[in-house]
């Protein structure tokens, strides 16, 4: 059914006879009640100074563009974006661009995090583009003079088939900036969707293996400066430096420290990197300097403390472990792991004492102002910041220690500085996933019911590292769930999926212990918990029972699960970032050993926008969350990563990445998100099918590592 959608002058801005002629159609990204923006004049339009919340532009030659606020790391947002708009200007794909918007405060949400911009935009879009196209209609109506009902629309064209004219938009937009902008707009139907669920290439392919300048480590400014920068172990501090070697060297034009880092300054990367490995540095103890022994024994400790933050807490916890028929306890086990984005960290500063200049590659543009306005005690306004294409992110770039590195490093030498770090300042100044240890107990009743349930997350640094309202939360008549914490000096942040990321490989293996000592199908068994808590519920259920139903059977569908002879399946299913994904991980055994041949995974993310973004979406999740579940493994030594470059940090190799199948359910709800939620289910899916294959139970992360896969490959 389509929808009509009621539009005000405060939601849209058009702007006439602009630059060489045609539409400008600025739009509001966040609400309704936005203040209305100014109209500018055409010199302004034409110096390119215009401060829009964002903008639609349609030119006189059809083309037709659209500024996307939100940083692109490989999530497909450039195309998704203007995609949406697209479909309901019933524009013409060839004649659609996407540009990158500069940081604006207009925006409200110019980030890129949390699976969230196209649920933040979908509908923000929708009448972006059908706005537009009422008003082009609506100018085509008017110079034919015929109703605007007898009009329709198609790839750019405005029709009216009667008479059999035509007109494209772009012989219709200067026309169309005279409209009123309408009242209300109609959304298409779902059915009559042209480019949405289809699969469209990245608008940026061509410039990326042509090797475009589109990221950060791309830009280059004339007379810019280079500085790499010395940082601590964690847990330690600057106590003295000797610069005169470095400064010495050729190309160097300064060596400045700054709180606990020492940078240095020159013409090239190739000379600041020899100069900074000349300086001769002397720390001393700050706080603890911890080892991943001492990790070790601090999480268990945690896990036997009595004392603990309570979650959630429902029924009578006590009551039902102290009758239970049967109780079954474990522990699982997740390391510290490294971002490790292709592109390492860098950014370009050029403080000013009129303003300060920024451009690079981040998740969150507007912390980079706002921290940049901070140390520099000056208004946030003074700051712009470009964004640049980022070469991965997976939350590192969230954090802007590495933007405010350059802003030091520029304000002390009185130059534009770009910052940029090796692979091994990556891995060992970085900002890495909590090390986490979990503890869980199931009861059974007589009938192998579940009736209680207990976990405790012990981390470092994780602050809450459970989430509490999660299946089985809910349907469950006894349960408890708490968290404990170690403050740790080693820095720690947002790791693709947070807390989930490795949650979710516990919880559901987990999950299949107990159905084990059960005696129950481990995919029956979640059905059944679902089916008693929208039957019974206990407590607070935040998760969609029938989304999470409907993944687990397309799965298990897709995948013939328990049919196949010769394949071992396991099975993994779970909800984040508002959306729902189920896999089934097959292995086999291939002379003596076992081989993760295939994942079936089924998602449920609302509206799918671009079928091949999503696609590659869910696959690129599924084989990182495959990668490091496999192998990744960040330890301590001394305050310092005992890995620092891929010789010994593991990832997955092409080799190694098993045929995926995804499938998406179909259920026209708006979309939600896609980023992330493929990667929490997978650890689960491979641990379980390994142990179908082995026998043998995998609690802990890097599974390669384990003594018990070991065993047997």
């Amino acid at each position: 059914m389509s929808t009509q959608v009621q539009n005000s002058r405060r939601n849209f801005l058009k702007i006439s006879a602009a630059a060489g002629g045609g539409l400008f159609l600025g739009f509001n990204w966040f609400r309704t009640e936005a203040a209305t923006t100014a109209v500018m004049d055409e010199a302004a339009i034409a110096a390119g100074n215009i401060e829009f919340n964002s903008y639609l532009k349609i030119a006189t030659d059809g083309l037709i563009t659209i500024y996307s606020p939100n940083p692109e790391l490989g999530q497909n947002i450039k195309t998704s974006f203007p995609m949406i708009v697209a479909e309901e200007l019933d524009a013409d794909w060839a004649k659609v661009k996407v540009e990158q918007a500069k940081l604006d405060k207009k925006y409200e949400r110019q980030l890129t995090g949390g699976s969230g911009a196209v649920p933040h935009s979908w509908q923000r879009l929708r009448k972006a583009g059908a706005t537009a196209r009422q008003m082009l209609m609506e100018a085509a109506a008017k110079r034919w003079n015929v109703p605007v009902t007898e009009l329709s629309t198609d790839k750019g064209v405005v029709w009216h088939k009667t008479s059999n004219r035509k007109l494209t938009y772009g012989e219709l937009a200067t026309e169309a900036s005279q409209i009123p902008v309408p009242a209300e707009v109609k959304l298409k139907d779902r059915k009559d969707f042209k480019l949405i669920g289809k699969p469209i290439k990245n608008v940026e392919h061509h410039s990326i293996v042509t090797g475009k300048p589109l990221f950060g480590l791309d830009f280059y400014r004339e007379g810019m400066l280079f500085a790499m920068v010395q940082r601590p172990a964690f847990g330690m501090k600057l106590k003295a430096v000797d610069s005169a070697a470095a400064k010495a060297m050729p190309g160097i034009v300064d060596v400045v420290t700054f709180k606990n880092s020492v940078a240095v300054v020159g013409k090239s990367t190739w000379q600041v990197k020899k100069a900074r490995e000349a300086l001769k540095i002397e720390y001393e103890k700050e706080g603890n300097i911890e080892s991943t022994a001492d990790h070790d024994r601090i999480m268990q400790e945690l896990l036997n403390k009595p004392e603990a933050t309570e979650r959630r807490k429902d029924g009578d916890v006590e009551s039902a472990f102290k009758n239970a028929a049967k109780v079954i306890k474990s522990e699982y086990q997740c390391p510290f792991l490294s971002h490790s984005p292709m592109e390492p960290m860098n950014f370009f500063a050029h403080v000013r004492p009129d303003g300060v200049e920024l451009v690079g590659p981040t998740q969150t543009p507007d912390l980079a102002r706002n921290e940049t306005a901070k140390l520099l005690n000056i208004p946030p306004e003074k700051v712009t910041v470009e964004i640049t294409r980022l070469g991965g992110g997976f939350g590192r770039r969230l954090k802007a220690d590495y933007v405010l590195e350059a802003v030091e490093v520029s304000n002390l030498v009185k130059a534009p500085v770009k910052v940029i770090w090796t692979r091994e300042d990556d891995m060992t100044g970085g900002s890495y996933r909590p090390a986490v240890r979990y503890r869980f107990e199931a009861a059974l009743d007589a009938q192998n019911n579940l009736i209680g349930y207990k976990l405790r997350g012990a981390s470092i640094n994780a602050g809450n590292s459970t989430r509490e309202h999660n299946f089985p939360s809910g349907a469950v008549d006894n349960l408890l769930i708490d968290s404990v914490e170690h403050q740790s000096p080693i820095t720690t942040g947002p790791w693709r999926a947070p807390i989930t990321n490795f949650l979710a490989f516990a919880e559901q293996s987990f999950m299949d212990e107990v159905a084990q000592a059960a005696g129950k199908d481990p995919v029956q068994f979640r059905l059944d918990l679902l089916d008693k808590a929208k039957a019974k519920p206990v407590g607070e259920i935040k998760y969609d029972i029938d989304r999470m139903k409907g993944v687990i059977q397309l799965a298990a569908e897709k995948a013939q699960w328990g049919k196949k002879k010769g394949v071992f399946q396991g099975f993994s299913v779970y909800f984040s970032h508002a959306s729902y994904v189920a896999q089934v991980g097959e292995v086999v055994v291939q002379k003596g050993k076992p081989v993760l041949k295939k994942i079936y995974a089924a998602a449920d993310c609302g509206i799918v926008v671009n079928l091949s973004g999503a696609r590659q979406q869910m696959m690129g999740g599924i084989v990182d969350g495959i990668g490091h579940a496999m192998y990744g493994n960040l330890t301590f030594k001394d305050g310092l990563p005992t890995q620092k470059n891929f010789d010994t940090y593991r990832l997955i190799r092409l080799k190694e990445i098993p045929e995926i199948d995804v499938n998406f359910v179909d259920n026209g709800i708006d979309p939600t998100g896609l980023g992330e939620p493929a990667l929490p289910p997978t650890g689960g899916a491979v641990a379980n099918a390994l142990f179908k294959a082995t026998g043998k139970r995998l609690k802990n992360q890097p599974f390669a590592e384990q003594q018990e896969l070991k065993d047997v490959i």
